[in-house]
């Protein structure tokens, strides 16, 4: 009989510092909407991209880490306002990195959009990167782990290391948003997984309105 461990919550009070990685699945959107949300909500944001997420980001959103800083970028595409927010850039290849181990504290961990080569990667527990390694830390923590996978379609490998990863406690948010709350464009779409994400763990929001029957 397979052993199914349960998903860690963190109480909606205690959420204060994220880990948000960012790797090379189309859906670069869902990664900057959820890091406005997060610095929008006064959260400390600890951003890991790989270096197809790099790319994604200049490829999908003009977001170049190299040549501006994210809160910049959040300004020049939103407009200029106070976001009472804290993030720091990782290098994702320093696997010694504070965040590399359990000593240091955060309150979860996301990874959006969630490649199939990291999803492999912290389903078998390789740790190849500050990404994986980070997330193997988040599971043996007990922390919750939310990862969001964008891929189409999916084959059996996928399929069963979505399986392995739920099965060691990760929570799958899959990037399929809603049409209930009638979204006017594509970051609604994107707000309504953010807020998913964030009502997983425990944290209150404004992103979407809630199905009410």
């Amino acid at each position: 009989m397979t052993t199914v461990r349960k998903g860690a919550s963190v109480p909606s009070d205690k959420l204060e510092r994220v880990v948000v990685a960012v790797t090379g699945a189309s859906g670069a959107i869902y990664a900057v909407r959820f890091v406005k949300a997060c610095l929008d909500l006064g959260l400390r944001v600890d951003l890991v991209p790989s270096d197809y997420g790099k790319r994604l980001l200049i490829e999908e959103c003009e977001l170049n880490l190299k040549t501006e800083a994210v809160e910049a970028w959040l300004d020049r595409k939103y407009g200029e306002q106070r976001r009472p927010g804290v993030l720091e850039v990782h290098n994702p290849h320093d696997l010694g990195d504070g965040i590399a181990s359990g000593s240091q504290r955060w309150d979860a961990m996301v990874v959006v959009p969630c490649s199939m080569k990291t999803l492999s990667g912290i389903a078998h527990g390789s740790a190849t990167n500050l990404i994986e390694r980070s997330a193997d830390v988040t599971l043996k923590e007990n922390r919750p782990l939310v990862l969001v996978p964008r891929e189409c379609p999916l084959n059996m490998i996928h399929l069963e290391n979505m399986t392995r990863a739920a099965r060691a406690g990760a929570l799958i948010v899959p990037a399929m948003p809603a049409f209930y709350f009638k979204p006017r464009g594509l970051e609604d779409l994107a707000d309504f997984i953010a807020g998913r994400i964030l009502s997983l763990l425990g944290q209150p929001h404004a992103l979407y309105e809630p199905w009410e029957g």
